[in-house]
């Protein structure tokens, strides 16, 4: 783990230190007693705003009263930066916390103010911020997109701090990627930084977080080097949280060369630092992973055990996806070896939906994407520099020639051509753009069709065949006994129900998109069309011994595209069994107005509150939930329900409350007249 610099408030950087808290508290208790504790003193204001930044990592909840605190002083105070202040620190806790959505929305606040002062400072402090929020998210591409815009405006104000902390964070933004080369140029361009800054912390904080870096690629001899370096400043200048930090990734490096015994040394160290007053929940779950990982070493699967159930519960509180995807591969470790197959395989499969979830390979490619993209923006840039020399030594030309106009007017002749054959070759350029326009959004739909696609199989095929795969290698290898396997086989034969299921849900979406997702309508029979996918979904009603009765009317013709319809009703229908208990029923009906058909399909199931309803239609989601037999669903979703009855011109809606079942309804085009006689 690699921790991120979070860059300076409008008060200025402040490493965390006792002396610090003291001095601050000293001057707010010196105003107190003046009298000048009110929203008039906005030197008071600064001072609790520092004092409660201060607090972040030895209790958090303080960082949020004492800003709370201040925010009330400010309702009454024309103070910009004071503001700017408090919604940046209710940014790193609500990150700190794991409410990154009141996270987001709180920096966004800190970075309007930033731009509304013109503060290049702020503005590069609040972007690095944002930055790092998304990059907790796991969102790199929008965190690298920040990162690089809180750069530019470093540059502009030439502060050589926020200037080390965004290029140190974008360096471990890329070695997250596992882009270790491209990590280490960023760091180079930071060590020049920081011996301009001639600050013994910085550096000390750059070295500890190269040391990590070292560990992961697996050159320890380098990362040892680094970390002595660090662990010695860091003591001699008493920053406890970055210490604690240093001591951890210490005993990380002497896990990676399998000497646990000093690695529970060094660890230890850290865990003292943490206990006495540290609040720093991201490095308690490194630390506690890798104490669980150093006892597993020992043969000490209790302590192990322990201390990675504390981490993954940590991580669950904060919502760190990282976090809960090292716990759970550790504990799925821990209890294979201990042939706990039953709690091994409940981890594995944590640990493959998460990694899923978290799409390291998908935000790897847009990274890429986003680097092509700032060497086009270069190139553009260049190219408008050279036309823009090139039209001004035109008018250069042009301007002599006005001059000798009198004498030698045969001499614009040419130059009146050359301007006709730039205006052309304007207008040609106006035309290639508005090609490359076009082209640009045939791309980005492709794009979303691919990105949909993925989504579908990383979401709800790898899950379940991940899961199939861990039990297959236990069985063997031996590990599983008849008895077990077959517990667990009856669980894989539903699984791979499933993941058929979605793939003839693929494939009929893929049918559509392989056309151009062109609708192509036809004359349909719904009621048949709802008959043979009873058929197909009849094993799976009858093993919730589930009635189902089609009472559309036979003579239900409607004009639309069969593949796209018969996909809805599969996966209405199918969401019917699925949400319905045992013994239930469900019910199709059919209603015929002026021009269309509508379709009902009722069930005596869960139902869904506002808040559901609300998403299972959105598009660009895979809102998914488990059955009352915990089924999983499909993963296409109700947003390709919506999108298919769309393209053929009907509607779609769902009315429903908890307990008190679900009626989806949608309708088609009904087969006109002149359509029947010509058929």
């Amino acid at each position: 783990m690699i921790v991120l610099l979070s860059g300076q408030y409008a008060l200025g950087i402040s490493n965390i230190d006792q002396s610090t808290k003291d001095s601050l508290s000293l001057k707010i208790k010196s105003f107190k007693n003046k009298g000048l504790d009110n929203s008039e003193n906005t030197a008071y204001i600064d001072a609790v705003l520092a004092l409660a930044k201060e607090y972040r990592y030895y209790n958090v909840d303080s960082l949020y009263n004492l800003t709370r605190k201040a925010q009330k002083l400010l309702i009454h105070a024309d103070h910009p930066k004071g503001n700017y202040n408090v919604y940046f620190n209710y940014g790193v806790y609500y990150s700190d916390k794991g409410a990154f959505p009141k996270a987001i929305e709180n920096l966004n606040k800190a970075l309007d103010i930033a731009y509304n002062l013109d503060d290049d400072k702020l503005i590069a402090s609040a972007l690095n911020r944002l930055a790092s929020q998304y990059q907790y998210g796991g969102d790199y591409e929008k965190s690298l997109m920040n990162y690089l815009k809180g750069l530019d405006f470093a540059k502009k104000s030439q502060d050589n701090d926020i200037l080390s902390i965004i290029n140190e964070n974008i360096a471990h933004l890329y070695a997250s990627q596992q882009e270790y080369d491209i990590a280490l140029d960023f760091y180079k361009e930071v060590t020049e930084i920081n011996k301009k800054l001639n600050n013994p912390v910085v550096t000390a904080q750059t070295l500890s977080n190269l040391a990590s870096i070292y560990t992961e690629i697996g050159d320890t001899k380098q990362a040892m080097f680094h970390i002595n370096q660090s662990i010695n400043t860091f003591e001699q200048e008493e920053v406890y949280d970055w210490l604690a930090y240093s001591y951890s990734v210490k005993g990380e490096i002497y896990l990676k060369e399998g000497k646990e015994k000093w690695a529970l040394y060094w660890l230890d160290q850290s865990k003292l630092l943490y206990n006495n007053n540290l609040d720093d929940k991201r490095g308690e779950i490194a630390l506690y992973n890798n104490l669980s990982l150093a006892y597993m070493g020992t043969g000490s699967d209790s302590l192990a055990t322990d201390y990675a159930l504390k981490g993954l519960d940590i991580a669950k509180d904060i919502q760190s996806k990282e976090g809960q995807i090292d716990c759970a591969e550790t504990l799925y470790k821990i209890f294979k070896e201990k042939e706990d197959y039953k709690r091994a395989l409940c981890y594995h499969e944590i640990f493959t939906s998460l990694s899923d979830t978290l799409a390291k390979e998908s935000n790897t490619k847009s990274l890429k994407l986003f680097k092509t993209q700032l060497k086009y923006d270069q190139q553009k840039k260049e190219l408008i520099l050279e036309n823009e020399k090139k039209l001004a030594k035109q008018q250069n030309l042009i301007t002599l020639a006005l001059l000798v106009l009198i004498v030698l007017i045969a001499a614009a002749i040419p130059l009146y051509l050359n301007q006709k054959k730039l205006k052309k070759l304007y207008r040609e350029l106006k035309i290639q753009a508005a090609s490359l326009t076009e082209r640009e959004k045939e791309l980005e739909s492709s794009n979303t069709t691919k990105d949909k696609l993925f989504s579908i199989v990383g979401h709800d095929l790898r899950g379940p065949i991940g899961a199939l795969q861990g039990l297959l290698e236990m069985i063997i290898s031996g590990d599983l006994g008849q008895q077990e396997a077959n517990r667990f086989i009856r669980k894989a034969k539903t699984d791979v129900d499933h993941v058929l299921f979605t793939l003839n849900n693929i494939l009929s979406w893929g049918r559509t998109q392989l056309n151009g997702g062109n609708t192509r309508p036809t004359t349909t029979n719904i009621y048949k069309l709802a008959e043979n996918n009873l058929d197909f979904l009849d094993e799976m009603a009858a093993a919730k011994d589930i009635k189902i009765i089609n009472d559309i009317a036979k003579a239900s013709n409607a004009f639309i595209d069969e593949n796209q319809i018969d996909l809805v009703l599969r996966n209405l229908i199918s969401n019917a069994i699925k949400f319905t208990p045992n013994n239930g029923l469900i019910t199709l009906e059919s209603e015929e107005s002026l021009n269309h058909i509508q379709i009902k399909i009722k069930d005596t199931g869960v139902g869904m509150d506002n808040a559901t309803k609300e998403k299972i239609f959105k598009a660009n989601t895979n809102f998914t939930t488990y059955g009352t037999n915990n089924e999983k669903g499909t993963g296409l979703g109700l947003s390709l329900c919506k999108e298919m009855i769309e393209k053929n011109n009907g509607k779609i809606w769902v009315e429903s409350a908890p307990q008190k079942g679900s009626t989806f309804h949608f309708t088609v085009p009904k087969l006109s007249e002149n359509l029947k006689k010509a058929s």
